[in-house]
């Protein structure tokens, strides 16, 4: 194969950017015959997108970068109705964008050399037409798990059959992703909303099979059962080239730039904690509560025992759209005296460095909303889960890892935002069970970390997926004419 250009289409999110760029490197360290340009759609929302690109950019990566024209975002009263919809419309609205964007800057930069593929978002199925338009094979890339992939494929089919939503009363589903039979509580919320973010992810699921092949960041060992369901004619081929993971986070950012001196104030403290002794409590760059279930947080933690991190984060009470911050003023969340009390075990933050903190020996169990980045991160560094899960698919990824998997410990399966409160001994029991240090979860995840770097190593799993799917792309590479 000749030199060869792939054009990324990722979501305009932080969490779906990261594992795209992780996947850009690795096929750049693994052949250095690609090209790579990432059309970045501009958030409806601040994040630290922006940052995290000018970083890569100083860092001298040989992936260019170009930022699509701003287009007026849906109108918010479709977020609040449907935040699946409100961004299947944004997305729908920079398809012109995105062809120009290939026709008029990546065919002239690349001179002669070919766009080989377009490798979508999950949530970017529409730009599979513009792939069509242009003649140019499509690859989705999957920024979830297998098993959730086989769920997205069983949406259509029960869609097709019923003609409407879940409702919260249905009985469990069987789903062939799955082991065991996945209670209604642990789906999604879209699956049971109305205003049209169940039928847009049924879209997307029936927009997959447009595709010449799916890139899932997950690997063999450990969603083997999900991996093996997707075997089938009608699915394209999938590859599983995880974990795909930002191993170096000196890049991590707050909103707004790196918080060196928060970070440094961090790992000082852990540094001086000793070995598998803290558990770290962190719920994603949109996870927060409220002070009445701050406190039960607190009153766990107090009462178990245990050291602890602590990541805080206060929402917004009017922009719906804004990223939770630091919260301020600590006293007025908290129970009173509880900051003096665990002075000397704990540490209250707010931004945490997740990977490093979790690459730290200091660190033994992780109480994580199972995003499935957090997910692979905290089972790369061989740290148990407690699961919390808050939103997205978050619920069906604690379910897997509790249930399916044996790699976690169940603190709620179907918590959601807005939840009624969990109380401070069911906390407690948690944490205590997962800072056990002899625990059989505790035992499997060790051995699935250690399958996890094996997995990404010249001749592991995702290795060899790689390999296959690079094979493919040089087998249906084509030149795009204006």
């Amino acid at each position: 194969m000749k030199r060869a250009e792939l054009v990324f289409i990722p979501a305009p999110g932080i969490g779906h950017l990261v594992s795209k760029i992780e996947f850009a490197k690795q096929l750049l360290d693994q052949d250095n015959r690609f090209s790579i340009t990432v059309l970045v759609i501009k958030p409806a929302y601040r994040t630290n997108v922006d940052e995290y690109i000018h970083s890569l950019v100083a860092s001298g990566s040989r992936i260019k970068f170009i930022h699509l024209p701003h287009v007026d975002p849906p109108p918010q009263e479709i977020f609040l109705r449907s935040i699946e919809k409100y961004f299947a419309d944004l997305i729908e609205s920079h398809k012109t964008h995105v062809k120009e964007a290939i026709i008029n800057h990546v065919l002239p930069n690349s001179s002669s050399i070919p766009i080989a593929a377009l490798v979508v978002d999950m949530f970017c199925t529409t730009m599979i037409d513009v792939a069509h338009e242009l003649g140019v094979p499509s690859y989705v890339f999957f920024t979830s798990g297998a098993a959730f992939l086989g769920f997205m494929f069983y949406l259509p089919k029960r869609y097709d059959q019923l003609g409407t939503e879940f409702r919260e009363s249905d009985h469990e589903s069987d789903i062939p992703s799955y082991v065991n039979p996945v209670p209604t509580s642990v789906l999604p919320s879209f699956v049971f909303n109305k205003e049209g973010g169940h039928v847009c992810m049924v879209n997307h699921g029936r927009k997959f099979k447009e595709a010449k092949g799916i890139i899932v960041n997950t690997f063999l060992e450990l969603e083997s059962h999900a991996i093996s369901s997707l075997l089938d004619h009608e699915i394209p081929p999938v590859y599983t080239l995880g974990p795909l993971i930002k191993l170096k986070s000196q890049t991590d950012f707050s909103i707004g730039g790196i918080n060196q001196a928060q970070h440094e104030k961090i790992m000082k403290w852990l540094d001086d904690q000793p070995q598998s002794s803290v558990v770290f409590l962190c719920f994603g760059s949109r996870g927060s509560f409220g002070a009445p279930q701050l406190k039960e947080i607190a009153l766990g933690l107090e009462q178990s025992g245990h050291r602890f991190l602590w990541s805080i984060r206060c929402a917004s009470s009017d922009d719906k759209f804004a990223v939770p911050s630091d919260c301020m003023n600590l006293e007025d969340v908290l129970p009173q005296g509880f900051l003096e009390r665990t002075s000397e075990i704990g540490m209250i933050c707010g931004w945490a460095p997740q990977v490093e903190v979790l690459a730290h020996k200091a660190t033994g169990a992780f109480v994580s909303h199972c995003g499935w980045n957090s997910t692979l991160e905290s089972l790369w560094y061989g740290v148990p889960i407690a699961t919390w899960p808050i939103d997205a698919e978050q619920q069906i990824n604690a379910f897997e890892m509790v249930r399916d998997l044996g790699l976690a410990v169940e603190l709620r399966l179907d918590y959601r935002v807005g939840g009624e409160v969990v109380m401070a001994e069911e906390i407690k029991k948690a944490v205590e069970c997962v800072m056990q240090g002899d625990s059989e979860v505790r035992k499997r995840v060790k051995e699935i970390s250690e399958k996890s770097r094996k997995a990404v190593m010249n001749g592991g799993s995702s290795s060899a997926s790689l390999g296959r799917l690079i094979e493919d792309i040089s087998r249906n590479m084509v030149l795009v004419e204006k």
